[in-house]
């Protein structure tokens, strides 16, 4: 017995036989969806400029260390000193802070280690801004590339800075319809 919300079972013998269906016995297929253009950019305003803001904060701070790196391996390579902070001289007078020779202070702390350290560690905060701003503008593989170069340059962080600044406002104001909209 069937109930009003229930189809009554279905009778093998008025069903066709399957060697007898062809193309033409089948419905048609439904309507493919319609294939869109992927977006160009892949955030919001908001989420676009907080990750610019974010690389040229870090850009900047790369630039600097990178000079300072340079400054450090001029006195390292070209005169034999680092630069130490605290610690005692060889002679035995106390050091506040100096470049001397290798090796010749003890208890104090090596700052051009410390600027070799600390510039390695900030560049790779560098890249990730750089990955993170490169990824909601969706642009190509070598202008991340150039973007990551601009890093182990000198002075050319703060040019590529610029320009990455003044191009994704440009793209931004160019398609405001792009955006992403929460």
């Amino acid at each position: 017995m069937t109930t009003p919300d229930q189809k009554p079972p279905v009778d093998p013998n008025t069903l066709p036989d399957p060697e007898d269906i062809t193309e033409a016995n089948l419905p048609a297929p439904p309507p493919r969806p319609e294939k869109r253009a992927p977006r160009r950019f892949a955030g919001t305003d908001q989420q676009i400029k907080s990750a610019l803001m974010m690389y040229k904060i870090c850009a900047w701070i790369t630039g600097i260390m990178l000079l300072l790196l340079v400054f450090e391996m001029i006195f390292k390579y070209g005169y034999g000193t680092e630069l130490y902070a605290g610690g005692t001289l060889a002679d035995g007078a106390a050091n506040t802070l100096s470049l001397q020779p290798e090796d010749s202070v003890t208890g104090g702390l090596n700052l051009s280690i410390a600027v070799l350290i600390a510039h390695g560690w900030l560049y790779v905060v560098y890249l990730v801004a750089a990955f993170r701003l490169w990824s909601l503008m969706r642009w190509n593989g070598m202008r991340l590339l150039a973007i990551a170069g601009g890093g182990v340059v000198p002075f050319l962080s703060f040019i590529v800075e610029k320009r990455v600044h003044r191009e994704t406002l440009q793209e931004i104001a160019a398609h405001p319809e792009a955006l992403r909209r929460y």
